[in-house]
């Protein structure tokens, strides 16, 4: 299993791009959250195969028809945000 963790800046919140994320990484299989910053970006990190998580990137990359995704940081193999450490993903699910 691998790991996903993406820093998503552009036009993501107020377009659905929550929705958007829970919905692609469900259908790639994929457990974990998504998230809005208080700076306007969006968090995601996601548990999976590896051929999954690059699918879902290339929809996250996209985002949903109203976002316009400036920038996205992608890091591979990390453990999640300290914050979010104690949790065990079983889904994929927005964390508010």
């Amino acid at each position: 299993m691998e790991t996903l963790y993406c820093h998503i800046d552009g036009r993501v919140q107020l377009v659905m791009f929550r929705d958007f994320a829970t919905r692609k990484a469900r259908r790639c299989c994929i457990v974990g959250y998504v998230r809005n910053r208080n700076d306007g970006s969006v968090e995601v990190y996601g548990e999976g195969i590896k051929e999954n998580l690059e699918r879902w990137l290339a929809y996250l990359r996209r985002g949903p028809l109203l976002a316009h995704v400036e920038r996205i940081e992608v890091q591979w193999n990390v453990p999640p945000p300290s914050d979010m450490t104690q949790k065990t993903f079983d889904s994929f699910e927005i964390v508010f």
